[in-house]
């Protein structure tokens, strides 16, 4: 199509070098100064400088792709970065947000910035670090911390939290300075060459991307919102399932391993134990001699099986758990022999089977002492009685512990790849659906609205076509043939244009043709057809500017009553030369015959109705050939209709025909002075005439005199 501007294509291979380089540019503005903080004990993080950059620049994707991983590298010399990677994904996406609010590096909104990321970051690695590791990572912030501690009397976990925000300030502070620097140091070529990056079709402004939005706010759920919460939940199931089966796995491996050593701790110490001298124990206690030796095997195997934490020996009565030996614990106090024990509840359904001397399967109980597995071993003497039980605990609050730490630690992990996975996928809809399918959809939208306007759907073509969409998949075929369509559709309009335009003018030629053959017969009337067509024009017009009649009044009402206008005498071709050419005033017979004028009009005009196809149009010069002499208060003629009964177009034809009858010399009298017409006009609104078609022509006076001075040259 001719007119169609050529399209600015970027080089696509280009641009993916750019932000590749751009991206790793980033990488290593973290990964050295990290390396360099972290040789040298120093204590601030200094890895955020890349991020930040990258992500004011090149957008949301490309900056969480640098955060991430740059973590990954840092893993090479501090074991703890991968846990920060989500903080720096944070940030990473943070960052563009308030760079696209904030339009100029000001200082103020520099500072804000700052010390948003360092709160973002001081909040979320704090608590983070301090329940997976107990501890500071660095050693300086850690004795920074107990010095912190020590000054202001406040707990070891705030005083970490206040350094922990003030070194980040002063951190991201360097890190933000130094990105804002780097940035205006770019070529602002090199600036949007990255920026506009993998666009599969023409990069849209800010502005555009505002506009595409706005017009996406009726959309019930966006194409970008249904799949990043599709992704999100199946990212979020995958690692719950997966976390879920992993910690269950590990978590009855490590309980089967210590039920295990407890097993064995149990036998170990039911076989060392004397089984008939164990009443002796409990009677005479530690002063009985052989007692100090058993204790010490039993304190042996306890030290040498893992992970137990009670070892005892009891002999089973109907009081409780009689005590012969239990070793000393760092937390809990020993008992004594002779010492009575309460069954706890969890053992309630065993007892049976303890007070027959049977052996138990290991139990698991939570009690004061914790979360424990008991296992006992019954201590039986050379003719198979039971004596006594060797008691083994292992405690499982231990694995309990490291299971929170290690959901902790998995999230941390993660959470950087989990937001890089999410705004990979977004980034992909973005650019190969949701921004393609939203500017597709807005330019065919304004396509369909643009009517048979023919300079509106030329544009819009330009538009559609200006897209260039390169998805390389089923919607670059689709853009392809929207392409065609709506060009074909403008060129089918341009040529329906065409031929209208040309019947148009046929049936504008015929009407002035068949009303010329009127006037040239009637020789008292001089460019009246001409005249009471720019009356008509200035009447309808001006109906239309002042908002009255809107329901009947439009652009084709209008164009209709124009064109029709030079047929509203029509009927006079019926009338004979001798009356419609007498030099004086008629008789009453004449004058009658002179008002079937109006019928004559309107049966001609029935019949080019009926018999021509398309002549609508010509409704509107029936009613004004038929009743341009009815008068509003039902006075008129010929059949007597008043008030609004009265079609528009034959109320506006009354006021255009009776002024220029007024204004134009007759052989019968000589014209009217404009003043002596309108003053006419006025007394006739609201009896003879339609007031507001009256007003209208009255407001519209300079036109008026426009339209006499060409015809009648006042």
């Amino acid at each position: 199509m001719k007119g169609i501007p050529p399209v600015t294509v970027h080089n696509k291979n280009n641009r993916s070098i750019s932000i590749v380089l751009f991206v790793v540019t980033g990488i290593i503005l973290n990964v050295a100064p990290a390396y360099l903080a972290d040789r040298y004990d120093i204590p601030l993080f200094l890895d955020m400088t890349g991020t930040i950059l990258v992500s004011a620049v090149a957008g949301y994707f490309p900056g969480i792709v640098t955060a991430v991983f740059s973590n990954v590298i840092c893993t090479v010399f501090n074991e703890s970065a991968l846990f920060f990677s989500f903080i720096n994904a944070i940030v990473a996406l943070f960052t563009v947000w308030y760079t696209k609010r904030i339009k100029q590096n000001r200082p103020v909104a520099i500072v804000i910035f700052v010390l948003s990321i360092a709160f973002i970051s001081a909040a979320l690695s704090g608590p983070g670090q301090w329940m997976v590791f107990g501890k500071p990572q660095n050693r300086m912030i850690e004795e920074m911390s107990v010095s912190f501690s020590q000054a202001m009397g406040m707990g070891m976990l705030a005083s970490f939290m206040l350094v922990n925000l003030l070194l980040n300030i002063i951190d991201k502070g360097l890190s933000a300075a130094l990105a804002v620097v780097l940035e205006i140091l770019m070529p602002k070529s090199l600036v949007e060459k990255i920026r506009i990056r993998n666009w599969r079709q023409r990069p849209l402004s800010s502005s555009e991307k505002k506009s595409l939005r706005k017009w996406s706010r009726n959309v019930r759920i966006s194409i970008a919102k249904r799949t990043s919460i599709a992704m999100a939940c199946i990212l979020l199931l995958s690692v719950f399932i997966m976390g879920f089966v992993g910690i269950r796995f590990y978590f009855e491996n490590e309980k089967k391993d210590r039920t295990r050593n407890a097993v064995n701790a149990a036998t170990l110490a039911a076989s060392v134990v004397a089984p008939d001298r164990i009443d002796e124990f409990i009677q005479g206690g530690k002063k009985t001699p052989g007692y100090s030796q058993t204790e010490d095997m039993l304190y042996r195997i306890r030290d040498n099986e893992q992970d137990i934490k009670y070892l005892y020996v009891i002999r089973i009565e109907d009081k409780g758990c009689r005590v012969a030996f239990d070793l000393e614990t760092p937390d809990t106090p020993a008992s004594e022999p002779g010492d009575i024990m309460e069954f706890e509840e969890t053992f309630e359904p065993f007892l049976q089977t303890l007070f027959e001397g049977g052996e138990i399967e290991p139990v698991e109980s939570k009690d004061k002492y914790g979360l424990l597995i008991t296992v006992y071993r019954p201590i039986k003497n050379k003719k198979g009685e039971t004596k006594g039980y060797a008691c083994a605990d292992v405690s499982l609050d231990f694995l309990t512990k490291q299971m929170t730490i290690f959901i902790i630690s998995m999230m941390m992990a993660l959470g950087g790849f989990f937001i890089l996975i999410v705004a990979f996928e977004l980034w992909m809809t973005g650019v190969f659906s949701v921004y393609p399918i939203a500017s597709i959809a807005s330019c065919v939208e304004n396509f369909s609205r643009s009517g048979d306007d023919q300079a509106k759907l030329d544009e819009n073509v330009k538009s559609i076509r200006a897209l260039d969409v390169k998805t390389g998949d089923e919607l670059e075929k689709l853009y392809h043939s929207i392409c065609e369509m709506s060009l074909e559709q403008t060129e089918q309009m341009r040529s329906i244009r065409y031929f209208a335009d040309t019947t148009a003018k046929m049936q504008d030629g015929l009407i002035i043709t068949m009303a010329n053959m009127v006037e040239n017969r009637d020789s008292d009337t001089g460019a009246h057809i001409q005249k009471t067509a720019a009356y008509v024009k200035v009447i309808v017009e001006g109906l239309k500017k002042k908002g009255y009649y809107p329901e009947k009044i439009s652009t084709k009402f209008i164009s209709d009553v124009v064109r029709s206008a030079p047929l509203h005498d029509v009927g006079k071709i019926n009338i004979s030369d001798r009356i419609l050419n007498k030099p004086g005033k008629l008789t009453d017979e004449e004058y009658e015959i002179m008002k079937t004028h109006t019928t004559a009009g309107k049966k001609i005009l029935e019949d080019a109705i009926s018999t021509t196809s398309g002549g609508n149009y010509l409704k509107e010069a029936r009613n004004m050939a038929a009743y341009h002499h009815e008068r509003w208060d039902g006075k008129g003629y010929p059949e007597g209709l008043y008030g609004e009964v009265i079609p528009l177009s034959a109320r506006i034809m009354a006021v255009a025909d009776v002024f220029d009858a007024l204004t134009s010399p007759r052989v019968y009298k000589p014209a009217f002075p404009l003043e002596k017409a309108l003053e006419i006009l006025e007394e006739g609104a609201g009896s003879q005439f339609d007031p507001k078609c009256v007003e209208v022509f009255i407001d519209d006076l300079p036109e008026v005199k426009v339209i006499l001075k060409k015809y009648n040259g006042q």
